[in-house]
Order: structure tokens, then sequence, then C-alpha cells
């Protein structure tokens, strides 16, 4: 069940990732999920190293970390991949 929701975590993340990032991204859905779980796992580590992972009732600065992740790792993603796809815009 776990798989099931870092699929899900990661797809919003994701998502929410693309709508902030200025521009339209050329990365297809399937990267844009897993971009945003390789997000999320980069703001659960960095909350892990600031202490701040588990704390009581909702952890806002652990999620707050894990948008900031997914939109660091679309962005850079985006770029690798317009980069390796030469560039080619869709109509």
């Amino acid at each position: 069940m776990s798989w099931l929701w870092a699929i899900i975590v990661g797809l919003v993340l994701g998502l929410i990732a693309k709508a902030i990032l200025p521009g339209k991204q050329q990365i297809p859905l399937w990267l844009t999920t897993v971009f945003g779980i390789i997000g999320s796992v980069l703001g659960n580590w960095a909350a892990t190293g600031l202490g701040v992972n588990d704390t009581k009732g909702i952890d806002w600065i652990r999620h707050l970390l894990q948008l900031i992740g997914a939109v660091v790792v679309v962005a850079l993603g985006d770029m690798a991949w317009t980069s390796l796809r030469g560039n080619k815009r869709r109509a």
C-alpha cells in the first residue's frame, strides 16, 4: 500500500510543481510522477535532517519541503528532458 501512496503523492506533487513553474514543461505525465516521488523523498530527507519530519498534528513544514523538492526536481528534470529530446516542441 505504501507504493500506491508514493505514486499518488508523487503525481500530486509533480502536478503542483508543474503549475508553480513558469512556462510549459515538456515532460510527460509518467515522468512528472517519477520526479514528484523523487522530490517527496528529498523533502522527507531534508525534514529528517532538520528534525521536523514527525510533529504533532499535520507536518506542514515537511509537506512544504516535499513541494520545494518536487519543484526543484521537476525544473531540473524538464531541462534535462528538453536537452535530451533536442528541444522538440509539441503543437
